[in-house]
C-alpha cells in the first residue's frame, strides 16, 4: 500500500475515497477515527488515503490534484450535460451519476 493523500477529515477522506474507487483504483482510509484523540496524540492524526496497487499512485494523485482545483459548485450553478453521455445533471453535481465522468466546463 501506498500513502496518496492525507484528508482534513472524515468527510473529505471518504469523498475522495469514493472519487478514486469510481475510477478503478482501489484505495483505503487509515486513520479514520484517531481524530477522537484530538490534544493526546499528535497533530497529523487525520484520516490518510492509500492505494493498494503501486502502480495507481501517480494516476490517484492526478485525479485528486484535479478534484481540489474544481470549484465547488455553489446553489446557483446553472445545470449541464454531461460530455460522456450526454446525460443532463443539475448544476450542483461534480460527476455524472450516469457514467461517472467529471463536468468540465
Amino acid at each position: 500500500m501506498h500513502k496518496v493523500y492525507e484528508a482534513r477529515d472524515r468527510i473529505q477522506a471518504q469523498m475522495f475515497l469514493d472519487y478514486l474507487r469510481e475510477r478503478g483504483i482501489q484505495s483505503v482510509i487509515l486513520r479514520d477515527y484517531l481524530s477522537g484523540g484530538a490534544g493526546e496524540l499528535p497533530a497529523d492524526i487525520g484520516p490518510a488515503l492509500w492505494v493498494l496497487d503501486e502502480d495507481d499512485l501517480e494516476p490517484a494523485r492526478e485525479l485528486l490534484r484535479r478534484l481540489e482545483r474544481t470549484p465547488a459548485p455553489t446553489e446557483r450553478s446553472a445545470d449541464w450535460v454531461c460530455a460522456g453521455c450526454g446525460e443532463r445533471l443539475e448544476g450542483q453535481f461534480l460527476s455524472c451519476w450516469r457514467c461517472g465522468r467529471p463536468r468540465t466546463d
